[in-house]
């Protein structure tokens, strides 16, 4: 880890709509605590002087002015601090120079990254300067893929308390998902799709469940695309449409971990639509809005924007994950939210994981992580204590 720096956290892009409500979930939890310290950074510092009002964060918190197009102020901020948050995206459009910058200069990077092709091209270009530098590049800290990457952690943890060993399948399922689509997910998701029907050759990578585990390819994975019945569950399924970032990020977990889900190790998302011909017809009518829309239609908030006060608190997301045995036995735990995903409890999620990489796993090594990975049960524990997460056995 970085040695110490003026700042412990710098909110990058901090004037736009969810770097607002990272550096205002800052301002107000950790208030007082005056060993965190932590500045806002942005393109206009007149902007960041007005987002710091609005949040009512204390008048002295400093800003720094940066700009992903500018290489120069990106490195002059990183100077300053021994981690940075990144909330400007698409990444594949706004964030390489960042992370070259961290892995370099041994800085600590967080971001809320969807994107699985520019993932992995940054996992070649900068591992390995990474591991060097003991920069902790992690990627992906928000609503993808936190609830879904700790889930199974905390899912295989509860089957070898239980049936006494990790299960090779396990099923992602949605419950309950309240709030609308994050804008930067839907133009990530775009920005992806794009980038491969310009080049064809990605979209044999974009398919790819293991397209962030180099170097293993395991077991061939569920498709997840068209409605399904679960029998596990007496219920029919839809596709979801963020399970081809939680499905590759839950693999490189994996590997990352030394493969303690076995190398054959299964796993999907899909939603609950419910039993029956009512179940049934619900699916497909999901998958008819899926496809409608693309997430990247005009019916959601563009980047930049989002919901009020009031429907962030009013969201919420309830999943489950279903672990099953060889021998047919089950495990089954539920991971909750009490906000909306995208917004409310996503500001929350990245914010906790930056706190939790400095103070509570300072001897994790340099490299490019998921936060379960680098961060396990301690992260869950500051969720759990902080951000409105619970992870608990279902029987």
């Amino acid at each position: 880890m970085k040695p110490s720096s003026k700042f412990d956290i710098v909110v990058y892009g901090a004037s736009g709509f969810t770097g607002q409500l990272v550096a205002e979930y800052l301002a107000s939890r950790y208030r007082g605590e005056g060993d965190l310290k932590w500045a806002m950074a942005g393109r206009n510092l007149d902007k960041l002087a007005g987002v710091r009002d609005a949040i009512a964060a204390p008048s002295n918190t400093p800003l720094i002015a940066a700009d992903a197009g500018d290489p120069a102020s990106l490195r002059a901020m990183l100077e300053q601090t021994r981690s940075v948050i990144s909330t400007v995206g698409p990444y594949q459009f706004y964030g390489s120079e960042l992370v070259a910058a961290c892995a370099a200069t041994g800085t600590d990077y967080l971001d809320l990254c969807g994107e699985p092709l520019w993932m992995r091209k940054m996992i070649d270009a900068h591992e390995a300067a990474a591991k060097s530098s003991g920069a902790r590049i992690v990627f992906s800290c928000g609503f993808d893929s936190l609830p879904f990457e700790l889930g199974v952690f905390f899912l295989q943890k509860t089957a070898k308390e239980k049936l006494g060993a990790p299960v090779s399948r396990v099923k992602g399922r949605v419950r309950v998902i309240k709030g609308p689509p994050s804008g930067g997910t839907a133009a990530s998701i775009k920005a992806t799709f794009m980038a491969a029907a310009k080049d064809l050759s990605l979209v044999t990578s974009l398919r790819d469940p293991f397209v962030l585990t180099p170097g293993f390819d395991g077991p061939t994975q569920p498709p997840g695309n068209k409605p399904k019945f679960d029998p596990d569950l007496d219920a029919w399924t839809a596709p979801f449409p963020m399970a081809t970032i939680n499905t590759r990020n839950v693999h490189r977990s994996n590997l990352l971990m030394g493969f303690p889900y076995g190398k054959d190790f299964v796993y999907d998302e899909m939603m609950l639509t419910g039993p029956g011909e009512q179940g049934e017809a619900s699916a497909r009518r999901l998958v008819a809005a899926m496809n409608a829309e693309r997430m990247g239609g005009s019916g959601g908030p563009k980047p930049g924007e989002g919901p009020s006060k009031e429907e962030r608190e009013s969201g919420l997301y309830d999943l489950l994950f279903v672990g099953l045995a060889p021998d047919g036995r089950q495990v089954r735990i539920a991971v909750k939210g009490d906000r909306d995903p995208g917004y409310g409890s996503t500001s929350k999620m990245i914010s906790e994981c930056a706190i939790c990489l400095l103070r509570d796993t300072p001897k994790v090594p340099g490299g490019i992580w998921t936060p379960g990975a680098a961060m396990g049960d301690r992260l869950i524990k500051r969720l759990v204590d902080n951000a409105g997460l619970t992870f608990e056995v279902e029987v």
